[in-house]
């Protein structure tokens, strides 16, 4: 990998597209402490510091530009929010579907388009819900002052959403995905997190074993975890193809023998960023009309408390045991419809029996499809188990002294786009002659 980036760096043309991907990402952090006009930025700095972060997971994802209700405080969610609408709708809508397919640069230009504009859209909804949920930090609470903030966020993702686009288009690795990479790892190295783990080591009665040896097995365990993302993300089901004789032109062309990889998660992070959106949806909308849900009792307040387990260890241990159930069911369940609505096991059947190929040992045809869906299932129960672990392992360490925010599930996006920016460089670099660091 570091030899990559050391050929990256000697190559005029790749290293022109690294120090603009890393002037982008300099942009962002600096938007992430640039308060949005109308708020209060010494009661929001007070309110941070003394209740710590006023939304763990999306301060965590934005990089805490949310924890100052920052120009990019939502950061690039409602822009990913209309990339899952679209691709959702692309399967349902016929007109959607033929761009998507058939319509070329054209139709992808299109889809893009309406992306955006629904982008805008969600992030006006999402930037009036923040202003309602926090007026009580802004100066002047009103209408004017609320047009003014929400017109802050909205114009800070829309900011982020072109900084994501040039850095893919510029620069190196995938623009959306590093915004939200660069956010994770800012918390990471925080000051607060770097203080948190120092005053669990040394507290004020000096030296502390027990901390020490907490904060080591923690460290041992994240390697851990990390070396099984790698391990799981670069894993697949290699299916052996092959293809008979056949003429083309004037020329008899040689059987070929070559295999269909199968990943084990398929779906990527998208179902964990699902279940939780639906979990987590009713207590923000219950939050935003209702800002003393929390301290209420009676049928909406279940409601709440069961909503805010997935992300808060203060509603009790019976509602976070209840989420936890409902999540692993919801993250396979997604798991299941995410990878069967990208990879159709009829499709890649038919595109074999067109191509003269078949699986050795299995007829063309429907035996095909039968085959291939049924090697996929497995796959994808593992594939959506394993996504659970990883998500509800920062609840599971509330049954303990521990309460991490920093989970699973920010590993699994950070080890998936350093590998995917790596790969990319990578590529790069070899259509320029280089080795890669693979080899």
């Amino acid at each position: 990998m570091f030899k990559t980036l050391k050929n990256g760096l000697k190559t005029p043309e790749i290293r022109k597209k690294l120090f603009y991907t890393l002037f982008l990402i300099a942009i962002f952090r600096l938007g992430c402490f640039i308060t949005v006009p109308g708020v209060d930025s010494a009661a929001i700095l007070e309110a941070s510091t003394n209740n710590g972060t006023l939304s763990g997971l999306l301060n965590l994802f934005s990089g805490g530009a949310f924890q100052y209700l920052s120009i990019f405080a939502m950061s690039i969610s409602p822009y990913i929010t209309a990339t899952i609408v679209m691709q959702l709708l692309g399967m349902v809508i016929p007109a959607l579907e033929r761009l998507t397919k058939d319509g070329g640069e054209t139709g992808r230009q299109k889809i893009n388009k309406y992306t955006k504009i629904l982008t805008i859209v969600l992030a006006l909804v999402q930037g009036i819900g923040v202003y309602l949920s926090y007026r009580q930090y802004c100066i002047n609470p009103g209408l004017l002052t609320g047009a003014l903030v929400v017109s802050g966020f909205v114009a800070g993702t829309s900011l982020l959403m072109w900084i994501g686009e040039q850095i893919t288009n510029k620069g190196i690795g995938n623009g959306t995905s590093l915004i939200i990479f660069i956010g994770i790892i800012s918390r990471l190295v925080a000051v607060d997190t770097l203080q948190g783990i120092f005053n669990r080591i040394v507290d004020s009665n000096g030296f502390s074993t027990t901390g020490f040896l907490t904060v080591l097995g923690i460290t041992i365990g994240a390697i851990i975890l990390i070396a099984a993302v790698v391990f799981v993300q670069q894993a697949e089901r290699r299916i052996p193809v092959q293809y008979s004789k056949k003429v083309v032109g004037r020329k008899m062309m040689g059987a070929q023998n070559t295999n269909i990889p199968l990943k084990p998660v398929m779906a990527g992070v998208m179902p964990i960023i699902f279940a939780s959106s639906f979990l987590t949806f009713p207590a923000m909308i219950l939050q935003i009309f209702k800002p003393d849900i929390a301290q209420a009792t009676g049928f909406w307040h279940v409601v709440y408390s069961f909503s805010a387990a997935t992300t808060s260890s203060s509603v009790g241990w019976g509602y976070t045991i209840a989420n936890i159930i409902v999540y692993v069911l919801l993250i396979v369940g997604f798991t299941f419809f995410w990878t069967y609505a990208m990879t159709n096991p009829a499709e890649i059947s038919n595109t074999i029996k067109k191509n003269g190929g078949f699986i050795p040992g299995i007829r063309a045809g429907k035996p095909t499809t039968d085959y291939l869906t049924k090697v996929m299932s497995k796959i994808t129960v593992f594939g959506g188990f394993y996504l659970a672990i990883i998500a509800i392992l920062p609840m599971l360490l509330r049954f303990t002294s521990l309460d991490i925010t920093f989970g699973g599930t920010a590993i699994l996006i950070v080890v998936g786009v350093a590998i995917e920016s790596i790969q990319q460089l990578e590529s790069q670099l070899v259509m320029r002659h280089y080795k890669g660091f693979l080899e």
